[in-house]
């Protein structure tokens, strides 16, 4: 017999690219949108999260034909690192100022190790793609923790 999936409450991407027939908003007003929130500070996730939730816009892309990243540097809104990038980078830094007054935490040492593996991986993913510089390089404080 076959394991059960746990939990089956998960959100589901649309499955057609078209955009939804009650959904009323033309790609201006989709863009404006978006431009207007990522001006009130909010990251590309968040701004996706609202406008599925306030606006009942499923997808930007399929109305848009651009993803909210790509409207966000047309607008000369994009932010310099990509958004899970960057939020690995502000946990490691959370990890070793901990660490910097918990010198004996080997828990959260082995966690920090584990969140730069991932910062490395995904720089090597984002330079591949173009997203980062050639030369961007994660610089830990590995002297901190010595």
């Amino acid at each position: 017999m076959p394991k059960k999936e746990k939990g089956k409450s998960h959100s589901i991407r649309p499955v057609t690219k078209r955009p939804p027939s009650w959904c009323k908003y033309q790609p201006e007003e989709v863009e404006a949108l978006v431009v207007k929130l990522a001006r009130e500070g909010y990251p590309p996730s968040i701004i996706g999260t609202v406008l599925r939730d306030q606006y009942a816009i499923p997808l930007v892309k399929s109305i848009t034909g651009k993803s909210i990243t790509q409207i966000l540097k047309e607008a000369g809104l994009a932010l310099t690192l990509p958004e899970d990038l960057e939020s690995l980078i502000k946990k490691a830094t959370r990890l070793h100022t901990h660490l910097e007054k918990n010198h004996k935490d080997l828990h959260n040492k082995r966690a920090l190790q584990l969140v730069e593996a991932k910062i490395h991986g995904l720089s090597k993913y984002y330079k591949r793609k173009g997203v980062l510089p050639e030369n961007w390089k994660y610089k830990p404080r590995i002297a901190s923790l010595a």
